[in-house]
């Protein structure tokens, strides 16, 4: 059996790292190749692409490296056609997956969708489309399942991934009442915008409590380093911050809140008990064009699962210190939201669908679709 994942960001990585795992248990001889990042490297597969630093978000952060996608795609397109894979598994990353489940349609080759486009949030006219060329849909969210009701598509709810990871992992850590978490992404477009007014609201609220002390992991050595560069350029007391790489689950186990970029890390601290804040900013121009097409009430995934605020939000021009500062203390154990967050991230948790199998079920589903396929 000849298996490809496709992940272009870090998310996906660790989740296409983990699926691999369970194929190799339930199917040993099975070859898997495909694109991702360091996590599907040091579990063995064969990577035709290196997508460590593709995690770009927004319509003009993409067009920069355009040309860069192109040659990817064709490439990825042209060997699909001749190594004929059973099943391509593809991860979130709908801007370029998307399409090319198009022309895997258009090669006969099953796509297995690991982790569904948010179509439910925009471009719902999507939907159709996503039907007639995906074979298998495998969803992370218990709402999702309805967005594909009126159509054909084979889709599964087999729970979120990171409720399984991260209790394979958890140990026991008494919370440091006294420190606070900085998580402003895991792309460089991130740091630039997001790690400034984090860096600025810690110096604000360290005035009136000053025995806080605040901890910024980076996901991977290349952001460590460039965060550290930036830090003296932002704050007089860059001392003050202590930058980690590769330790990020650790530390949301034991820091008391934290700042982080809306994103997959929302759902990880909710597992974690981590009370956050949540902020984006996106380029001008993509912002605008987003607010056209998004029609949600809410960016940030635990307040989406629970239809409720459980993380405070805030986008472009409310992320600034003297906004951010009143909600963070608000957050710290002896502030005032506390508790309702607890409740909030422990609700969260019971709709995710427990801790354990899901990624075994996901390599499940996709081993029954090469299985029904070749009926």
């Amino acid at each position: 059996m000849k298996i490809w994942i496709i992940a272009g960001e870090s998310s996906g990585d660790t989740y296409g790292a983990r699926i691999s795992r369970e194929l190799k248990k339930l199917v040993p001889n099975v070859e898997i190749s495909g694109m991702g990042g360091e996590e599907m490297k040091q579990e063995g597969l064969d990577l035709m692409v290196d997508s460590t630093e593709l995690g770009v978000m927004g319509i003009i952060e993409v067009a920069k490296l355009y040309p860069t996608f192109k040659k990817i795609f064709n490439m990825l397109v042209e060997e699909a056609d001749k190594q004929r894979p059973d099943a391509v598994v593809l991860i979130d990353y709908p801007g370029f997956n998307l399409r090319y489940a198009e022309k895997l349609h258009e090669l006969n080759i099953p796509v297995c969708y690991y982790v569904s486009p948010q179509v439910w949030a925009w471009h719902k006219k999507r939907i159709p489309k996503i039907a007639r060329v995906v074979t298998k849909m495998m969803v992370i969210f218990p709402f999702e399942k309805d967005v594909y009701k009126d159509t054909d598509l084979d889709v599964e709810f087999v729970g979120h991934p990171l409720a399984e990871i991260l209790n394979d992992t958890t140990t026991a850590t008494e919370r440091e009442k006294d420190t606070v978490l900085l998580l402003p992404g895991s792309r460089f477009s991130e740091i630039k915008r997001l790690l400034k007014p984090f860096v600025e609201t810690a110096d604000k609220i360290r005035l009136t409590k000053p025995n806080l002390k605040f901890v910024i992991p980076a996901p991977r050595e290349k952001i460590r380093d460039h965060i550290k560069e930036l830090l003296p350029k932002l704050t007089d007391c860059p001392g003050n911050f202590t930058v980690e790489c590769g330790n990020t689950t650790q530390w949301m186990r034991r820091a008391a809140a934290g700042i982080a970029a809306s994103g997959t890390v929302t759902v990880q601290a909710a597992i974690l008990g981590l009370p956050l804040i949540s902020c984006y900013r996106l380029n001008p121009l993509t912002y605008l064009m987003a607010m056209t097409l998004v029609k949600i009430p809410f960016f940030t995934m635990p307040n989406v699962i629970e239809g409720d605020v459980v993380y405070e939000e805030f986008l472009q021009g409310e992320v600034r210190p003297e906004v951010l500062s009143p909600a963070l203390e608000k957050i710290l154990p002896d502030g005032r939201r506390y508790q309702a967050v607890q409740k909030g991230m422990a609700s969260v948790v019971e709709k995710l669908g427990g801790k354990k199998g899901t990624l075994k079920r996901a390599a499940e589903c996709i081993i029954e679709t090469v299985n029904n396929t070749k009926k």
